[in-house]
């Protein structure tokens, strides 16, 4: 692989690397409000002990494990990035030797 072939892809990988880096930082607020609501759904589905209560736990529940899978998911594109990132700047350093 070329050297500008190798630098454009690093750059395409560094862009995608910002965008996701990006939407995971939104993904850890949104959890964190979710979590959160959760929680107190939870609270009020203890107290109350109202089918109306915990299905809205329930609910709340479903939306922050939702919000968990994809921040997940998120995480595990970064990583993959980061190795790609690694691997061609690894060749970029070859190929200028």
């Amino acid at each position: 692989m070329g050297r500008t072939l190798i630098e454009r892809r690093l750059r395409d990988v560094s862009d995608r690397l910002k965008a996701v880096a990006r939407d995971l930082a939104v993904a850890e607020e949104q959890l964190a409000h979710f979590a959160d609501d959760a929680d107190e759904a939870r609270l009020r589905a203890l107290v109350s002990e109202t089918p109306g209560a915990e299905q809205a736990h329930r609910e709340a529940q479903r939306h922050a494990e939702a919000m968990r899978r994809h921040r997940d998911e998120l995480v595990a594109e970064v990583r993959q990035l980061e190795a790609a990132q690694d691997d061609l700047l690894d060749r970029l350093v070859a190929a200028g030797t």
